[in-house]
């Protein structure tokens, strides 16, 4: 590639898939003009300069070692609003939109000042799309990593939520400093097993092994999220997390085994078991 290309010989001779291409150039649209990603359209026989041609050929670079493009733009839409991300933290996938659906689900059916618990928040995705749905909704949010909340507290104050969510640092409900119960709970654990292949393939390298991996079973922190939640949800409440391809079974099981009710799966867009949830009894 050379300068002095039109936005449409970028994309056409580009290594990249075609919609990977535009979603790049579209990065450097933005940055260096101030334009619209429909100007890739409006106005295809653009050329770039010399300084947006070298961001270009860079970007194009790390996608073609793998890096995300997630990583090199710095951010990711999510439900409807969108985040900051960066190494530290997962990715997050269309398909997590389903725990924040059936949390909002339930916010519907009770007082709109719902308080709600998102354990293992990375960027923030979960507590604050719901946070951002409900105005009047009361969010904790807790990780591990001070990495990760890091940069969901930006996430936070880029949305104008910081009032709104409180984040804690911890291992799971050891994060909360007071003992509270909750309308609704949910999760995004690791939940990939430490010997699957996956984990050393496509965007997953390059992301934190420690929001992907329990480096056991994939069960282990669904296990303690779940024998936990009759502690921190309020009669009536409910858990929602997520889980594996193959993990359905095996969760319920477990909510049922912690003696939690109305236990149900959750399909994604896609169709594949993703979630499931349970209630605390009354």
């Amino acid at each position: 590639m050379s300068v002095g290309q039109s936005l449409k010989a970028l994309v056409s001779n580009c290594a990249l898939p075609a919609n990977e291409a535009r979603i790049l150039l579209a990065y450097i649209l933005e940055k260096y003009y101030q334009l619209p990603r429909s100007a890739l359209l409006s106005r295809d026989d653009m050329s770039l300069s010399e300084q947006a041609f070298g961001e270009w050929e860079n970007l194009v670079s790390r996608r073609a070692l793998g890096e995300p493009i997630a990583y090199i733009l710095g951010r990711k839409g999510f439900h409807n609003i969108e985040l900051e991300v960066g190494p530290g933290v997962l990715i997050p996938r269309p398909e997590t939109e389903l725990l924040v659906e059936i949390a909002l689900t339930e916010i519907t059916k009770l007082s709109k000042h719902t308080r709600v618990l998102d354990l293992g928040t990375g960027s923030g995705a979960i507590a604050l799309s719901i946070a951002s749905a409900v105005p009047l909704a009361s969010m904790i949010a807790t990780d591990q990593s001070t990495e990760a909340l890091a940069i969901a507290k930006q996430n936070a104050q880029s949305l104008n939520l910081l009032d709104q969510v409180q984040f804690f640092q911890g291992s799971w409900y050891a994060a909360l400093t007071e003992l509270s119960q909750f309308d609704v709970i949910v999760s995004n654990p690791p939940y990939i097993a430490h010997e699957d292949p996956h984990l050393t393939q496509g965007d997953l390298r390059f992301e934190p092994q420690s929001a992907l991996t329990d480096y056991a079973s994939g069960l282990s922190c669904l296990e303690i999220i779940i024998a936990g939640a009759d502690q921190y949800l309020k009669p009536g409440g409910l858990l929602a997390v997520e889980h594996g391809f193959d993990q359905s079974e095996a969760v319920m099981g477990l909510m049922k085994a912690a003696g939690l009710i109305d236990v149900q799966a959750h399909l994604d867009l896609a169709g594949h078991h993703r979630a499931v949830s349970g209630r605390k009894k009354l």
